[in-house]
């Protein structure tokens, strides 16, 4: 059982966009949402999640995410992500977290349980036009691609990503981090 399918089954992927094999051998990629919290239930009531991360991008091997961007609306869900991921992640993973209430001037590198996190600031752009342009990769080469193989492109560019940002603790981060900002016409 693929990472993919262990987190469907286990309820925490949503709204997929694209869920399955990508064009390179033995990986697979997910675009949608995650649940960090699920609501809580009343009599078998099924309920929306309390918090997402949303514009979620992962690709995995058989047993590990080897890379994830997505966005969250406060930097404070971080530690929701690792809970949620925590079996699934991987010190040598790259992982790109897009927070809605963090200085749109600032650019973090989070350690939290072993692992570590590019923290970005996100206000009006998508998850996947930020990545596009924080790894440098052209637009038109994506375009023609396939689904799975685009997140395969994200991905591998995302590994050789070399990027230095501010290394702060997730405390000073929490510190930092301005009120939680939800524009109404955001990106999906």
């Amino acid at each position: 059982m693929t990472v993919i399918e262990k987190l469907e089954q286990e309820k925490k992927l949503l709204s997929p966009v694209f869920s399955g094999k990508t064009g390179k051998s033995g990986t697979f990629g997910f675009r949608g949402n995650l649940v960090l919290k699920e609501a809580a239930k009343f009599a078998d009531e099924a309920r929306p999640p309390e918090i997402m991360a949303d514009q979620v991008i992962l690709w995995t091997d058989s047993e590990k995410i080897r890379f994830m961007g997505c966005h969250v609306d406060s930097l404070a869900h971080l530690e929701l992500i690792v809970e949620a991921l925590k079996p699934y992640l991987d010190a040598n993973g790259k992982y790109f977290v897009f927070a809605g209430n963090i200085d749109i001037s600032e650019k973090y590198h989070i350690e939290l349980g072993g692992i570590g996190f590019h923290v970005l600031p996100l206000d009006e752009a998508t998850v996947w036009n930020e990545l596009l342009e924080c790894l440098n990769l052209d637009r038109g080469d994506i375009k023609r691609l396939g689904s799975g193989e685009k997140i395969d492109a994200v991905a591998e560019a995302a590994a050789n990503f070399s990027g230095k940002f501010r290394n702060i603790t997730f405390a000073e981060g929490l510190a930092a981090m301005g009120p939680v900002r939800i524009p109404e016409n955001r990106p999906v």
